[in-house]
């Protein structure tokens, strides 16, 4: 039976400070009851923050699902060990809570996270064998935010933000007109080519400004629900 009992969300607060994870998830988790009365175990399908790809699936019962809430890890219920289980416990690459998501029938529950590292065992990013594709563009940006943050010698990136605005949105400019050139009068290769490196750049240039592909797709979401 799921007790609805208050938790002290300080300790884990000062822990997502002290380690630089956000913390505004819990805002979300704050009246989220999943039904464990319907099932001891319930479904957990966790997903990636960024990139939105779909990593793995899980079972928590109520214990597991408060020591996540609690700890801002994601902890299952292992069917196969018989008692809880926090994701990386062994391997350090656990699975950090970034919003919380139960659905209408309060019977599963859909973790957003990050990920620190491979999610599955055997290595690879997803438990499932899925194609990366488009989501990469989302890992660029990761990218891109994390030179910003963290820069390192010889990065081209960081080289665009030593130069500043003027510099990184001429090559916007630059780019864009390159991608016109192409599309009129070169190879569908070239085109695809310089296409990429304006939206890499433009990815640069969002970074600068401090705007990520949220806002873009936010506004535009907004002008398409105007019309």
């Amino acid at each position: 039976m799921f007790i609805n009992a208050k938790i002290d969300y300080n300790p884990a607060k000062a822990y997502l400070l002290k380690t630089r994870i956000n913390f505004t998830y819990f805002m979300n988790l704050t009246n989220i009851q999943p039904d464990f009365n319907k099932a001891d175990l319930l479904p957990v399908i966790i997903q990636h923050q960024q990139t939105l790809e779909v990593l793995m699936l899980g079972y928590m019962n109520v214990e597991a699902y408060n020591k996540t809430i609690a700890e801002g890890k994601v902890t299952f219920f292992s069917r196969s060990k018989n008692r809880l289980w926090t994701k990386g416990e062994e391997s350090g690459n656990f699975l950090f809570v970034k919003h919380t998501s139960i659905d209408c029938d309060r019977d599963t529950i859909l973790i957003s996270v990050l990920p620190q590292g491979p999610t599955c065992h055997n290595g690879t990013r997803s438990c499932f064998d899925t194609a990366y594709n488009q989501n990469f563009i989302f890992e660029l940006e990761s990218i891109i935010k994390d030179r910003f943050e963290n820069p390192r010698q010889g990065s081209y990136i960081n080289s665009l933000q030593q130069k500043g605005l003027n510099k990184i949105a001429q090559k916007v400019g630059e780019e864009g007109v390159e991608t016109v050139i192409a599309a009129l009068a070169e190879t569908d290769v070239d085109f695809v080519n310089e296409a990429s490196d304006l939206v890499f750049h433009l990815l640069v240039l969002l970074q600068q400004k401090g705007f990520s592909l949220e806002s873009i797709a936010k506004n535009l979401e907004t002008r398409h629900k105007s019309n």
